[in-house]
């Protein structure tokens, strides 16, 4: 039974190691800063990226309003303005 810290432990490290290892950077442009202000407060910015190939301007903004409306995500109108526009000219179909 003692052997088991010993032999968990190394992988425990290893996943804290890998869990920095990738960095989600957003495409560069007006509004970038916005949205990795407002999103990445609540979850990861890797969902922009995996699921840009995806939405089109209209989904973006439905899912900007369902993070205001649902979630009581605190997006001012502006932002949420710049927020939709980034995503659709940089993660839209």
């Amino acid at each position: 039974m003692r052997l088991i810290p010993l032999v968990i432990a190394p992988f425990a490290f290893a996943a804290a190691a890998w869990g920095d290892e990738f960095s989600i950077a957003l495409k560069p442009g007006a509004g970038a800063e916005v949205v990795a202000n407002n999103c990445a407060a609540c979850h990861s910015l890797d969902y922009v990226v995996l699921n840009s190939p995806f939405p089109t301007r209209a989904v973006w903004q439905a899912e900007v309003a369902k993070m205001i409306k649902v979630y009581g995500a605190d997006i001012s109108d502006d932002d949420a303005r710049t927020i939709v526009e980034y995503l659709a000219k940089n993660y839209g179909s």
